[in-house]
């Protein structure tokens, strides 16, 4: 089934326990979106602040900041389970994908929205976990999704069927229960969503879930 991570985006440690806590029992993971004020002009919190966080929740650092490999360290403080950077502002892909397995974590890469996948290093093919494709421009919440995402997502499932390639592809950003189907289809293997907080987390988390079994 496709995995569902809850998605947060803020400059509050404080909401961010508080929503950690909410999934802790329900769900496994959480991506916590690390923005600099220079990829995106809004800031979030420092990943280093989230080691005052107690959980067995697995933590992604989405990081959509100038040059991510200068963020791995602060992110593993942060109890950092995977790592995944956007490639934009990224100097050197090899340089981020060997930094981040170095310190141990789980490894990605993102593409924001008008980046087409060939932009992705072909050495790195191998030696990443996840490519995340985001829904619409990176940055701000709450956005209806692009359908170029759903046709990058395409393109990255027949590159893995052709290369025999391992890694994971999520898309991160304007998921509903209206399009989650398509999203399925289109090859994603897990999503991450901001919404999942608006209500009750366990119940839009079932909601998803039974469209999703349907497949």
């Amino acid at each position: 089934m496709v995995k569902i991570i809850p998605a947060i985006l803020t400059n509050s440690i404080s909401e961010i326990e508080e929503k950690v806590s909410l999934i802790e029992g329900t769900l496994d993971s959480v991506q916590i979106d690390i923005i600099d004020g220079v990829y995106a002009s809004n800031k979030t919190v420092d990943p280093s602040a989230l080691e005052v966080i107690d959980t067995d929740v697995n933590i992604d650092f989405h990081l959509m900041t100038k040059n991510p490999v200068d963020w791995v360290e602060k992110c593993v403080t942060g109890g950092a389970e995977r790592i995944i950077g956007q490639i934009e502002l990224m100097d050197s892909q090899i340089d981020f994908v060997e930094k981040v397995t170095e310190v141990g974590a789980k490894v990605g890469l993102a593409l924001n929205i008008d980046t087409p996948i060939t932009k992705i290093a072909p050495e790195v093919l191998n030696s990443i976990d996840v490519v995340l494709v985001m829904g619409y421009s990176a940055g701000f919440g709450g956005q209806p999704l692009n359908p170029k995402a759903l046709e990058k997502m395409k393109e990255l499932k027949t590159l893995k069927q052709k290369a025999n390639l391992t890694f994971t592809i999520s898309l991160d950003g304007g998921v509903n229960l209206g399009n989650i189907k398509s999203i399925v289809e289109a090859g994603a293997d897990e999503v991450a969503i901001g919404s999942l907080f608006n209500g009750d987390l366990k119940d839009n988390v079932n909601r998803y879930q039974t469209i999703i079994s349907k497949e």
